[in-house]
């Protein structure tokens, strides 16, 4: 038997899904971002999110809350976006939301550990009072590789291709 294949869920589903199976899901591990052009960064980072918990979903912002977040993105719709995360071996499931913090999918979702990357600190993170609210635990992760997708798009604004 073949295990399930990773899928994009609305809150809703997301939320039976878990209820329905905690033992599949818990500890829960929730991260959340844009994600607009996936790369080798976003990869390492969501494969040690995911050796967190028992299962690993990515709260992916929609198209307006990207908007609200960084001018002239995303480059990727999200349906696009979606789709490309919940094909990694490490994503469990995705699910899109519009605000522009997670910090109701945490209070929702009430994940045993929140994820987010090196960019953060646990003073600047706005779903930290969420995440301890709920009981969970937050675990920043350093960056392995410095390449953004803004890196990305100037490389391919300049012509310069960037250095592994």
């Amino acid at each position: 038997m073949t295990a399930a294949r990773p899928a994009v869920y609305s809150l809703a589903e997301l939320v039976a899904a878990i209820d329905a199976d905690p033992h599949r899901w818990r500890p829960l591990v929730l991260t959340n971002g844009c994600f607009d052009l996936l790369h080798v960064g976003h990869v390492r980072y969501l494969e040690a999110a995911r050796r967190l918990g028992q299962a690993l979903v990515v709260g992916l912002n929609s198209d307006a809350s990207v908007r609200g977040l960084k001018p002239g993105r995303p480059v990727m719709p999200q349906g696009w976006r979606a789709e490309v995360l919940a094909a990694l071996a490490a994503v469990d499931a995705v699910v899109v939301f519009g605000e522009s913090t997670a910090e109701s999918l945490v209070e929702t979702l009430r994940p045993e550990v929140y994820v987010k990357g090196g960019d953060y600190t646990i003073e600047t993170l706005p779903e930290a009072a969420a995440v301890r609210a709920c009981g969970g635990t937050i675990a920043l992760i350093p960056f392995e590789v410095a390449i953004s997708t803004s890196a990305i798009l100037q490389a391919i604004q300049t012509g310069v291709p960037l250095q592994g």
